[in-house]
This record gives C-alpha cells, sequence and structure tokens, in this order.
C-alpha cells in the first residue's frame, strides 16, 4: 500500500461522499470502510459500497460494529442509569467504534492517514480526533473542516461540488444530516437547526400518533447482572434485542425527543433524536435496580455514572477515568437480576410489574400498609432522626 493510501470513514451521507472526491483530487488513494453499528438493512449497505465505489474509492470495506457498540456503550450506559444532562442517550457513541476499526484497517493497510467527514463546528471531530490521538499516531484529514475556511454555506458547497463532477445527492440528505445506528436515530439540520417544528418526514423510527396501534404493547425484559440477557422469557443477543425493541415500541412512539444542549465546542445543539429501544432498557434496568439496591447505593451511583455520560459525550471515551467508573458500575450490578413487565399504549413506556429474588422487602413490613415495629419504636427512631433541627428551633426561638 503506497503512503498516498488514506482511509475515510464513510457513511454515504453528503459529508463522506464529497471527502472521497475531493482526497483523490488531492492525489490520495482513498479507501473508504464503512463500520456497521446498526440502523441499517442489506439494501443500505449495498448502496454504500456502492456510492463509494462510483465515487472514485480504490477499495471499499465494510465490518460489522453491533456487538462492539453493545458492550462497550449501550450496557455500561443501562447499567449506570444515566443520559447526557437527563435528555440526550448518547446516541453519537458509535463514533468511537467507528474510529477505532478504521484505524485497524489504516494498520493492515500499512497507512498512517485518517480521514473523516466532521464538520469544524460540531461535537463529532473531537470525539474523532480525540480517538485518533488516544489510539495511534495518525494524520488525520478533515476535508470538510478545509472548505470550512473558505465557504460559509457548506452543504450547497458540497452539493454543487459533487453535482459538477457529475455525482448526484440524495434529496433528504441535503437537507438533513441523518446518523442511523443500533441505538437508534439522530437528525439535524434545515428546520431543526433554524429551532423551528420538525417535519414529520426527520423521523426514522417512531410512528405518529395516528399511526398508534389501538391495543396495548407488552413486554418482558430479563437481566441478570444489569444486562439485559432475554426478551419475553427468550435468550436474545443484544443487538438484536434492541433492534427488536426499536421495532415494536417505535410504532408505538416511544422514545421520540428533542434535545437542546450545551455542546463540547460551546455551541447550542439541537436535534431531533429517536431511541424507542434505549428508552425501555433504562426504564426496566432503573425499576429493577430501585428495587434491589440499598438506598445509598441508588443515591450514589448516578454520581458515578453522570460523570461516565459526560465523559463520553464530551469526548474521553479512552480516558482512564472512563475505565475505572465502569469497573465501579459493573461493581454495583451483582444483585440486578429479574424480569421486567414493560407496557405501552403509545408515547410513554411503564414499567407494571417487577420479578427479582432481590428485592429488597420482608415479611411483615409494607410501606404505609404494615410494619413489624411497634408504636414507641416508630415514635423514638423519629425524636432522634429530627433532633438536631428540633434543637436548633428550641435554642433560637425568640421568648
Amino acid at each position: 500500500m503506497s503512503s498516498n493510501t488514506v482511509v475515510l470513514a464513510f457513511s454515504g451521507g453528503l459529508d463522506t461522499s464529497f471527502c472521497v472526491p475531493y482526497l483523490k483530487e488531492k492525489g490520495l488513494d482513498v479507501v473508504t470502510l464503512f463500520v456497521d453499528t446498526g440502523g441499517v438493512d442489506d439494501e443500505e449497505r449495498t448502496y454504500i459500497e456502492k456510492r463509494a465505489l462510483e465515487l472514485g474509492a480504490v477499495a471499499h470495506h465494510t465490518v460489522d460494529g453491533g456487538d462492539d457498540i453493545w458492550e462497550e456503550v449501550v450496557v455500561p450506559l443501562v447499567q449506570g442509569g444515566e443520559i447526557y444532562q437527563n435528555q440526550y442517550p448518547l446516541l453519537c457513541s458509535d463514533r468511537y467504534i467507528i474510529v477505532r476499526k478504521a484505524l485497524q484497517l489504516c494498520r493492515e493497510l500499512g497507512t498512517d492517514k485518517f480521514a473523516h467527514g466532521c464538520t469544524g463546528m460540531g461535537n463529532d471531530q473531537v470525539r474523532f480526533d480525540l480517538t485518533v490521538k488516544t489510539l495511534g499516531d495518525f494524520e488525520i484529514l478533515a476535508p470538510i473542516r478545509d472548505i470550512q475556511q473558505a465557504h460559509t454555506n457548506v452543504r450547497d458547497y458540497e452539493k454543487a461540488f459533487l453535482e459538477e463532477r457529475g455525482f448526484s445527492t440524495r434529496a433528504k440528505a441535503s437537507r438533513y444530516t441523518i446518523n442511523e445506528n443500533l441505538l437508534g436515530v439522530t437528525t439535524s439540520g434545515s428546520e431543526v437547526d433554524e429551532w423551528e417544528a420538525p417535519g414529520e418526514e426527520t423521523y426514522q423510527l417512531t410512528a405518529h400518533p395516528s399511526q398508534w396501534p389501538r391495543e396495548a404493547l407488552r413486554a418482558e425484559i430479563t437481566f441478570e447482572q444489569g444486562v439485559a440477557v432475554a426478551l419475553d422469557g427468550q435468550p436474545i443477543a443484544g443487538p438484536e434485542l434492541i433492534s427488536t425493541l426499536n421495532k415494536r415500541f417505535g410504532a408505538y412512539g416511544v422514545g421520540r425527543g428533542y434535545y437542546t444542549g450545551d455542546t463540547t465546542v460551546g455551541l447550542k445543539g439541537r436535534i431531533v433524536f429517536e431511541a424507542p429501544g434505549l428508552t425501555c432498557l433504562l426504564s426496566a434496568h432503573r425499576a429493577l435496580e430501585e428495587a434491589v439496591s440499598t438506598g445509598y447505593q441508588n443515591q450514589f451511583k448516578p454520581v458515578v455514572a453522570q460523570k461516565w455520560v459526560e465523559l463520553v459525550y464530551k469526548g474521553f471515551f479512552y480516558e482512564p477515568l472512563k475505565f475505572d467508573l465502569e469497573a465501579y458500575i459493573e461493581s454495583s450490578q451483582s444483585c440486578v437480576n429479574g424480569t421486567i413487565t414493560l407496557e405501552t399504549w403509545g408515547g410513554k413506556v411503564n414499567v407494571i410489574k417487577v420479578d427479582s429474588p432481590h428485592i429488597l422487602r420482608r415479611q411483615g413490613a409494607v410501606y404505609a400498609q404494615s410494619a413489624d415495629w411497634n408504636v414507641t419504636e416508630a415514635e423514638g427512631f423519629i425524636k432522634l432522626l429530627g433532633q438536631s433541627s428540633t434543637l436548633h428551633a428550641l435554642v433560637n426561638s425568640e421568648d
């Protein structure tokens, strides 16, 4: 492989489509890599390969990343139980898997050049670049950042660049930036960026209320040490589980959200996101964990999980602290075993049943119903519990 070879992380969208002829005209041999982290079917994978080759790639590779994203993102995210700024379930996390596999291909081909289609305004450039710098010594090429120095309306320039060379662009791709993976779908651009109401065509996974089925949907999810392992009593692999939940609960509009938050680069970011499967897993896991963990565990673990989420969101996927936090999160899951029953009538998912041998309860003591302590013990507990506050009122009261 020549020193002019560059591995481009390729999705077939407008930005990465632009990158192929752009890099080729810079004298580089472009090898495209599509890391399938879920969210696309066989037809789309075929389209992506055909697109890369017609744009001028000397070779195209497709590798699977579904198991990686399940094990490295979904499992610790669900076990942690927190999402970014209490809004966003980290659908961007597949970027780290994509970069790692692209760098593996770079090593196999004997090149130190890696390219991506990130803009100079968003968070993804941080995630991509920091991952590259953490995992090895590679030259990073970022064509979209290059053209932003000379062109203000980048998407229009990209479309014109491609059309001048005889390449068409998808209508939807020219209007929106759409990212699909196992976790769900995010959409930005057009009216979403303008803080207007998103058009119905922005939604890929979740149905409009007018299309929701009339009957309720139920599902049972079984967890072992905080990891979902079965659906409706049947063992199931992680990627298949979340894909199935995406389809079933997406038909009821579950998991649709709008995120406006503080980005790593200091701008306000706005996207439409859809994550039916993750929404179900997070709801089910939280209900189970709250029932089997002590009060102090439930109080403290979110502190750890929130820091984990922050690191992943901001680009520090390979920061040592992240792995330290994961060790604690995993340790906290030893008793998170059981089956949760979920139900939806549309739009929202509810936990209606918790079944676990580890629920912290005992015979004869049910909150607000019965207790195995007497009235005198209760009154003494209340007196001691509130003693500091009552003493303060007594000592500082005016005569």
